[in-house]
């Protein structure tokens, strides 16, 4: 009998779905307020998943929904990071 591996489910910060850990994309707040787009999920630090969709980064970053999760200033290039990753993942 095999037994399904359980698959970690996150909350899209700015849609509001239930998806995939894998699916999404991880922006970290570091203990030293810096804000980076974490590609491994693995760094430290207060996290906020977001859908691989270029929607879900416009009303992110619309309604600064990041900048209150994450209680800091999200800077222009966090998103454009954002958009750019989604795009090449289109591409493959």
């Amino acid at each position: 009998m095999t037994t399904k591996k359980k698959v970690p489910l996150r909350k899209c910060v700015a849609t509001g779905e239930m998806l995939p850990k894998k699916s999404m994309l991880r922006v970290v707040r570091t203990k030293e307020g810096e804000v980076a787009v974490d590609v491994t999920g693995k760094k430290s630090g207060r996290g906020a998943y977001i859908s691989k969709s270029e929607e879900a980064v416009d009303i992110a970053q619309k309604k600064n929904i990041l900048e209150r999760q994450l209680e800091v200033e999200i800077p222009d290039e966090v998103y454009d990071e954002l958009i750019r990753l989604i795009r090449r993942e289109s591409i493959l």
